[in-house]
């Protein structure tokens, strides 16, 4: 365990470093990603007052709240994506991976954890700005506060179980972006990515309940900006909990399957 720990704390500080060196390259990066979030929530929130100040239970101003948190979480769900699998895969450089003494993943989660801490600094000023523009709706507890904490980063680990097994189809085929797009597009509409949960239909909201998306986008947003009870709250971590468990598991099992099957294709 000490080991793991060591490990972990040692990437982490080199992936902060080395993102701090590119500063202006992850602003430019987190700027580009705005522009999403800003035209959804310009449209909802002129629907919102169209329709008197309000659509799906959201104001203007809750709107404006949902979508400026949006952008962190977004930047929290950045993970290593299953293109990258496929590349590791298709060129060779897994082999490297192979000969160290831990699971790439582990070198994955703490590379990606590092960059994350400069994420939260450089989103700060965003922010700040972006509540200027828009005027959000805050009312935020310290309970909630601890909660969206918590969150952010369960929803980073799930993101990471779950496209990392994504990524493990590439052991048997080398091709496979039409897949990893279809799942893009169900996360786009099952996540709250688009718009919040509230406002898709009856039968979407139920399916999302049972399936990962929901947990990475919609909780933690509203944990921090809605209005859910303490129960749903603290239900909302235990089913990250659960999702973790599970991916990491199916993990485990699948891997020893898939690294039977590698070889590399180019070079």
């Amino acid at each position: 365990m000490k080991r793991y720990i060591d490990f972990y704390l040692t990437l982490g500080k080199i992936s902060i470093l080395s993102q701090l060196q590119y500063r202006v390259a992850n602003y430019f990066y987190m700027i580009g990603m705005i522009t999403e979030p800003i035209i959804y929530l310009v449209v909802w929130s002129t629907i919102a007052n169209q329709q008197g100040g309000m659509a799906g239970g959201y104001t203007p101003g809750q709107f404006a709240a949902y979508y400026i948190v949006w952008t962190l979480v977004r930047n929290m769900n950045i993970v290593f994506t299953p293109f990258g699998w496929e590349s590791r895969i298709r060129e060779g450089t897994l082999s490297m991976d192979l000969m160290r003494p831990i699971h790439p993943i582990h070198a994955d989660i703490a590379y990606f954890a590092g960059w994350k801490a400069v994420v939260i600094v450089l989103w700060l000023p965003i922010a700040a700005v972006l509540s200027w523009i828009f005027k959000p709706t805050f009312d935020i507890n310290l309970q909630e506060a601890i909660v969206f904490f918590i969150a952010i980063w369960g929803a980073y680990l799930i993101r990471t179980m779950v496209l990392t097994l994504l990524g493990m189809i590439t052991f048997w085929t080398t091709r496979v972006s039409a897949i990893f797009e279809l799942y893009f597009g169900l996360e786009l509409v099952l996540s709250g990515r688009l718009v919040p949960m509230t406002l898709m239909p009856q039968w979407v909201q139920t399916a999302s309940n049972y399936l990962p998306f929901k947990w990475t986008f919609f909780f933690p947003i509203e944990a921090l900006v809605g209005s859910m009870t303490t129960r749903e709250l603290w239900m909302g971590l235990g089913m990250q909990i659960f999702w973790i468990v599970l991916g990491a598991s199916f993990l485990n099992l699948i891997w020893r399957a898939a690294i039977k099957q590698f070889s590399a294709v180019g070079g």
